[in-house]
């Protein structure tokens, strides 16, 4: 076993410990800075497909964690107000977690869909500016949608449900939540070894070569985009869920630099280095935050230190300098 297979299975151990040792000690709060953390990986890892296997560098995928995050709270909202969604087909609203993720994964996909179409006709700074134009449009669409909170945001009374799980219970949603990004790390490491795969990553150094065996690395690079959209979606419902709030923070470039300060900090293109450089966040903004409100001083130099004299960011120092997604 090499060292970064070993890291991964520290993280991993240490994120079903995490809800046994907050027990024990008698701090239940941990459990939802934990849950919080994993929401943010999960975020983090949707990035990661497009930026560590596909090359894609992307300032918008606030866009598709804000559309996860309202698919949650329009759906919810009408059924806690028992309006339906569509009146003239009198579609009710929903709240079965079930049900909104497979909203929330369609809804955030076909953003991608269309936002990919026009990017990818572009690359480097231009492919960058495009899709944060695009995040700031939907971000000012939101503010300015004053049926769904605008500015205000959405307040979700009741958290959502799950079959077989009281999600109000902290433990159990964080459960829940783990298993999913779980799920979705191995769909990323089963991705970066299948011959779609090998495909992306080829576009992403040597396009021309894409080409030269009948492939479009422009598609190839599309599907990534759709799929990490995807991803970045269902983790914006979970937010949402978690806070039983929806905000247009949700869909700030802000938040876009966020996920991409996670997945840079941990390891662009390692498995687990969105979870890493997530869980790293989450700690300083909680223990740094109560000391001081320039917390974020302290991420900025780690932030620094990385790019300088750790390419590939924590997972890389520790594991060395080869890029794999084992």
């Amino acid at each position: 076993m090499n060292r970064e297979a070993m890291l991964n299975a520290a993280v991993l151990l240490a994120l079903v410990a995490v809800p046994g040792w907050a027990l024990w000690a008698g701090e239940p709060f941990t459990i939802t800075l934990a849950t919080r953390a994993v929401i943010f990986a999960l975020a983090a890892v949707g990035l990661n497909i497009a930026l560590g296997l596909g090359g894609m560098v992307s300032l918008g995928h606030a866009v598709y964690f804000g559309v996860g995050g309202y698919a949650m709270g329009i759906l919810a909202w009408h059924a806690q107000s028992y309006t339906p969604l569509v009146e003239a087909l009198a579609i009710p609203g929903t709240k079965s977690m079930p049900v909104i993720w497979l909203v929330a994964v369609i809804s955030s996909a076909l953003a991608a869909l269309v936002i990919g179409v026009l990017a990818l006709r572009t690359s480097g700074v231009y492919f960058i500016m495009i899709t944060l134009a695009f995040g700031q449009m939907v971000y000012f669409f939101a503010i300015s949608w004053p049926a769904y909170g605008g500015e205000d945001g959405l307040s979700i009374y009741v958290r959502n449900g799950f079959p077989g799980l009281n999600t109000l219970v902290p433990v159990q949603f964080y459960g829940l939540c783990l298993m999913v990004l779980l799920a979705v790390l191995a769909l990323n490491w089963r991705l970066a070894r299948s011959p779609f795969g090998l495909a992306l990553n080829a576009a992403r150094q040597v396009p021309q070569r894409v080409e030269t065996v009948g492939l479009d690395p422009t598609r190839v690079k599309l599907v990534a985009l759709v799929i990490s959209g995807a991803v970045t979606g269902l983790a914006g419902a979970l937010f949402a869920d978690l806070n039983r709030f929806v905000s247009t923070t949700m869909l700030s470039w802000q938040m876009s630099g966020e996920i991409m300060v996670f997945v840079i900090i941990g390891g662009v293109g390692r498995l687990f280095g969105p979870v890493v450089g997530a869980g790293l966040y989450v700690i300083l903004e909680h223990f740094l935050g109560d000391l001081s409100d320039y917390w974020q001083v302290f991420l900025g130099l780690i932030l620094l230190a990385v790019v300088l004299f750790g390419r590939g960011g924590l997972v890389g120092i520790v594991a060395g300098r080869a890029r794999t997604h084992g």
